[in-house]
């Protein structure tokens, strides 16, 4: 009797130990749904991350682009500014240059004149070969600064680089030819230093 007694109760414990089907159902299901709801709140975030690291890279890109197109027209700009400023030295140069020559244009005629006229004599021989050697580095001076010489003996008349001292009539020369250069004109470059003085034939 007593043995039945304790037999039906560890039967009876055994039997509430034991987990009911029902009950473990819901637990699983209860743990796939924590499951799940971690592994969309790892995508979500793994998702958004991903999208502000492309935001990101797009913005860096962006402002990458803003920067190399600011310097690339600085630099334009800068090379521009530099070429200009060049050119205007360049012009200051010329025109302050051409202004100091102009000075030396009458000094070289006097020179001219004057070995034009030198006595041929031995006393003045001494003399006349400084005056030329001070001609000649004068006109080194202005091949140095690209000073030519006007061309106008036996040229049609161009008041762009001529200047008429007289009209004259003339049986060896056309109308508007040239008949003679009474003083040399000069020009450096595209730049007129002097014009030539000359007689025009009418």
């Amino acid at each position: 009797m007593k043995d039945n007694e304790t037999t039906n109760e560890e039967q009876a414990a055994e039997e509430n130990e034991t987990p009911e089907p029902n009950d473990k159902l819901q637990s699983d299901e209860v743990i796939d749904a924590e499951v799940r709801e971690i592994d969309d709140s790892i995508e979500s975030s793994g998702k958004a991350e991903e999208e502000s690291l492309e935001e990101q890279v797009k913005r860096l890109q962006n402002e990458a682009e803003e920067y190399l197109d600011g310097w690339q027209r600085a630099r334009a700009e800068f090379a521009n500014f530099k070429k200009r400023t060049q050119r205007e030295n360049e012009h200051a140069r010329e025109r302050i240059a051409g202004e100091i020559i102009t000075h030396f244009l009458g000094v070289n005629d006097d020179i001219e004149r004057a070995l034009a006229k030198a006595p041929e004599t031995d006393d003045f021989q001494e003399w006349t070969l400084g005056i030329e050697l001070i001609h000649q580095k004068l006109q080194a001076l202005f091949d140095a600064e690209g000073v030519e010489l006007i061309d106008a003996e036996g040229e049609r008349f161009d008041p762009n680089f001529h200047e008429a001292v007289s009209f004259e009539e003339s049986d060896d020369h056309e109308e508007g030819l040239i008949i003679d250069i009474t003083q040399p004109g000069y020009k450096m470059g595209e730049r007129v230093l002097r014009p030539a003085m000359v007689r025009v034939a009418k």
